[in-house]
């Protein structure tokens, strides 16, 4: 298996850092990064206002990511100098650790299991001979793209499905007792669980009129946050698409929508508290251009609170552990014109939604 370690040497990290900071500048609200779980525990600003944040340094393109139980580490996709496509990558806190987990094929969603010391990711490593498509078009979505765990140096690879339509969207339940994944066959997307092991895996959702996906599970592990859309929908567009967030038990039942309206509402994380989740809104701003930003809300109340205010992308929010920070993928600062997203952490200690 391929697998390589990002250089962390000193006049390799200064030429890096140099070559970012020509693509990226460093906004004006940004704080120094502190070190693996040291909370800057700064006073929570007036609503309309951004908390503290600041990109991971060292990172190259990245996008998705994941706090591992400790907070020390995160795990996500990131494309660096010598790959031709997205892989999974592991990277410390600080950004002075970067390890890629896999090098073929190409990667897509991943996750820590509970214990810290395993991962789980997609790849289509083992299909090189299906038709590459998109991880962004569910019309093409990669077909044979599969669901692996392995430890977090990339070693002692499983496979856990094995056909040739696209498993992705996975996420291990915080008792480590399962695993909840999206499955697209025939064009139809729903939710299925199977034990850490890859066995008894089953369908939990039939809802021909939506698409579910993007799914996460609770601190409860037993109940599962979701967005969906209707399938009627989907060639709007991501960004012009109406998308709702629905919350349902382990098997399936219980389904309860929380959002409402013609709004995209995207991309839900629930906070350790299990009372409050992050989740991007599309704003459509003047001229019809898409605004992504994130949003707290509380399940009970929906009230809701802004934490976000970029022109530029800001989306895939998650929680540490802890409920000391968030991690969240952006294109701010970019140039004009310029796509690429980078990997964030905001200091949200103030908002008092860690574990009860």
């Amino acid at each position: 298996m391929s697998k390589q370690i990002v250089s962390t040497k000193p006049a390799i990290l200064v030429a890096a850092m140099a070559l970012l900071a020509t693509h990226l500048a460093v906004s004006a609200n940004e704080t120094p990064l502190p070190r693996a779980g040291q909370a800057l525990r700064a006073a929570a600003p007036a609503a309309g206002m951004e908390l503290p944040c600041h990109r991971i340094p060292n990172l190259p393109e990245a996008a998705e990511w994941y706090f591992a139980p400790d907070g020390k580490y995160l795990i996500g996709n990131a494309k660096g100098p010598q790959d031709a496509a997205y892989h999974v990558y592991v990277a410390s806190f600080d950004g002075a650790d970067i390890r890629r987990i896999n090098g073929i094929g190409e990667d897509a969603c991943s996750y820590f299991f509970p214990d810290g010391q395993h991962v789980l990711w997609t790849s289509t490593r083992d299909w090189p001979d299906l038709p590459k498509g998109s991880w962004h078009d569910a019309n093409d979505y990669p077909q044979g793209a599969e669901i692996y765990s392995s430890d977090t140096h990339g070693g002692s690879v499983k496979r856990l499905t094995t056909n040739r339509v696209y498993d992705a969207e996975c996420v291990v339940a915080p008792n480590n007792s399962w695993i909840l994944f999206g499955r697209q066959v025939d064009g139809k997307m729903d939710l299925w669980t199977m034990a850490i092991d890859g066995s008894g895996q089953k369908q939990i959702t039939f809802t021909d009129e939506w698409q579910e996906g993007g799914a996460q599970i609770l601190p409860d592990s037993e109940t599962i946050i979701t967005r969906a859309w209707k399938r009627r929908d989907q060639d709007k567009g991501r960004g012009q698409m109406a998308m709702q967030i629905f919350t349902l038990k382990r098997d399936g039942s219980g389904r309860k929508q929380i959002t409402t309206g013609e709004a995209t509402h995207w991309a839900p994380f629930p906070a350790p508290d299990g009372r409050h989740f992050v989740y991007v809104r599309v704003l459509i701003e003047e001229g019809g251009r898409p605004n992504y930003e994130i949003y707290l809300r509380s399940f009970e109340s929906g009230q809701e609170r802004r934490l976000t205010f970029d022109p530029g992308f800001d989306g895939f929010p998650s929680i540490s552990a802890d409920g000391r920070w968030m991690t969240f993928s952006s294109s701010r600062g970019g140039k004009s014109g310029e796509r690429a997203l980078f990997q964030y952490v905001m200091d949200i200690s103030s908002l008092g939604v860690g574990p009860r």
